[in-house]
C-alpha cells in the first residue's frame, strides 16, 4: 500500500508503474473515489460537530428552547446515521482500490512482460560438461531410491512425494548449512507458522490477487506459501526504535502452494511442489532507499556465497516489470543450471518493497528526531527444498548413475557419494 497523499501528488508515476508491471489498474478511478471519500468524511465530521454544539446547548436552555433543540438533535442523529452508513460503503470501495495500487518499480528494472525478458546480471562457475548421457532428476532419484512419488500421490494426491534416505539427509543438511551461515551474519533463527489469517496475507500483499495459489481452510484460515507472511506480521501494529534496525530474521517453515495458473504445466519432478520446506531471509530496515538497495544486494550475496560453497553453476537475473509482484520495487531471481533441461531454473528470489508492506501491517519506528516512520522490508529465499535437490543431483551425477555429495554437505550426510543404484 502506498501513501494516498503520494498517489494524489504523483498520479503519472502510478500510471507508469501499472504500465511497466502490466497490471490493470486505474489511478483515475482511485482519485475520484478518494475525493468522494474526503467529501463525505468532511460532511460527517461537520454533522458531528453540529450535533455536539446542540448537545452542549440543551442543559443550558429554557424548557421552550429545549424542546426545539431536542427535535433538532433527533434530525441531526438521523441525518448523521445515514451519511455514516454511506461513508462506510465509500471507504470500503476506496480501501479495495488502495489495496490494488502497484508499488513504483526502481528505474533499473528492465522492461518486459514475462520472465522471458528478465535480464542476466551475472553468472558464476562453469556449466558442467559430461562425457556420458545426462540423466534427469527423476531417473537419478529412482535409481538411488531417493524419492517415492507413487506412494506420495497415494497419500497426498497430485504432486505428493516422500523424500527418502540421502534425499532426506541432504534436505536437512541444506537447512542447517544455510541457517548456520545466516546466523553467523546476525540473523535471528525462527520457526514460524504456516497457518495464517487473511489479514496477515493482506498485510504482506498476497491478497487480494493471489487467491488461486492459496490453500484455504473451512474456518477462513490459509496455509502460507512462504515464511515471509508470518514473519512480516510478527511486528504488526508495533513501534520499533531505530536502534533496533535492521532486524534480520531467518524464518523456517513448511510452505504450501497450489501452483495454479502458468505454473500448473510444470508438473514433473521436484521443481514445483504443493508442499515444501523453506528457509527465508526477512529484513526490516530504516526508511531509506539507499539502505534498501544495499541490503537487497547483501541478502542476494548471502545465498550466492553458499551456492558457491556447494559448487553449483548459476546466474542472477533482474526481473522485468511484468515479472514483478504488485508490491515489489525490484527483484532478483537466482537460477541454478539444470543439465537435463539445458536451462536455468529459479531457486531463489530476492525482493525489496520500501514501506509497501509496512503500511499494510502498520510497522513503524521512531527515528532520531522522534518522528514515526514506516520501516522498509526485504525478503529472499535462503533455501527451498526439495527444489534445489534436483539441481544438485543433476550437476553432481556420475556416469553410473551415482551422485557425488557436495563437499560442504558431506559432514551432514555422512558420505561422499550416494550410490543406492537399483
Amino acid at each position: 500500500m502506498l501513501d494516498i497523499k503520494f498517489i494524489r501528488e504523483n498520479p503519472e508515476l502510478i500510471k507508469e508503474a501499472s504500465r511497466k508491471k502490466h497490471l490493470a489498474f486505474s489511478v483515475d478511478e482511485l482519485i475520484v473515489a478518494d475525493a468522494k471519500r474526503l467529501e463525505k468524511l468532511s460532511l460527517v465530521e461537520n454533522l458531528r460537530s453540529e450535533q455536539n454544539l446542540v448537545s452542549d446547548k440543551i442543559p443550558k436552555s429554557t424548557p421552550e428552547e429545549r424542546q426545539a433543540l431536542i427535535a433538532q438533535m433527533t434530525l441531526l442523529k438521523e441525518d448523521l446515521k445515514k451519511h455514516e452508513e454511506e461513508l462506510k460503503v465509500i471507504v470500503s470501495e476506496w480501501q479495495k482500490l488502495m489495496l490494488r495500487v502497484p508499488n513504483v518499480p526502481d528505474i533499473s528494472v528492465p522492461e518486459g512482460e514475462s520472465d522471458e525478458q528478465n535480464m542476466e546480471v551475472r553468472e558464476w562457475g562453469e556449466k558442467p560438461i559430461f562425457d556420458f548421457p545426462v540423466r534427469d532428476q527423476m531417473e537419478l532419484a529412482e535409481m538411488n531410491d531417493l524419492v517415492d512419488f507413487e506412494r506420495g500421490v497415494k497419500v497426498s494426491g497430485f504432486r505428493g512425494y516422500f523424500l527418502k534416505n540421502e534425499a532426506a539427509l541432504m534436505s536437512m543438511a541444506l537447512w542447517q548449512l544455510f541457517n548456520e551461515r545466516l546466523v553467523a551474519k546476525g540473523f535471528t533463527p525462527m520457526i514460524v507458522p504456516s497457518l495464517v489469517t487473511q489479514k496477515t496475507l493482506i498485510g504482506t500483499g498476497y491478497l487480494p490477487g493471489g487467491e488461486e495459489d492459496l490453500y484455504r481452510t473451512q474456518d477462513d484460515m490459509y496455509f502460507a506459501g512462504t515464511g515471509e507472511v508470518a514473519t512480516m506480521s510478527y511486528y504488526g501494529d508495533e513501534i520499533l526504535e531505530q536502534s533496533q534496525l535492521p532486524i534480520k530474521i531467518a524464518a523456517f517453515s513448511p510452505c504450501f502452494r497450489r501452483e495454479a495458473g502458468a505454473h500448473s504445466k510444470d508438473t514433473r519432478g521436484l521443481v514445483r511442489m504443493h508442499e515444501f520446506m523453506k528457509l527465508e531471509q526477512v529484513v526490516l530496515c530504516e526508511a531509506s532507499h539507499a539502505t534498501s538497495v544495499e541490503l537487497h544486494e547483501q541478502i542476494t550475496a548471502n545465498v550466492e556465497e553458499v551456492l558457491q560453497e556447494l559448487g553449483l553453476h548459476y546466474h542472477v537475473v533482474a526481473n522485468c516489470g511484468g515479472d514483478l509482484g504488485q508490491g515489489q520495487v525490484k527483484k532478483y531471481d537466482i537460477e541454478v543450471w539444470m543439465p537435463s533441461q539445458q536451462k536455468y531454473r529459479e531457486t531463489h528470489s530476492a525482493s525489496y518493497f520500501h514501506d509497501y508492506q509496512a503500511r499494510r501491517l502498520n510497522i513503524r519506528y521512531r527515528d532520531a528526531d522522534g518522528k514515526l516512520r514506516f520501516v522498509h522490508s526485504l525478503n529472499n529465499t535462503a533455501v527451498a527444498t526439495p527444489r534445489i535437490l534436483a539441481c544438485i543431483w543433476e550437476q553432481y551425477q556420475q556416469a553410473d548413475g551415482s551422485i557425488k555429495v557436495p563437499k560442504v554437505l558431506q559432514k551432514y550426510v555422512g558420505k561422499e557419494t550416494i550410490n543406492r543404484i537399483q
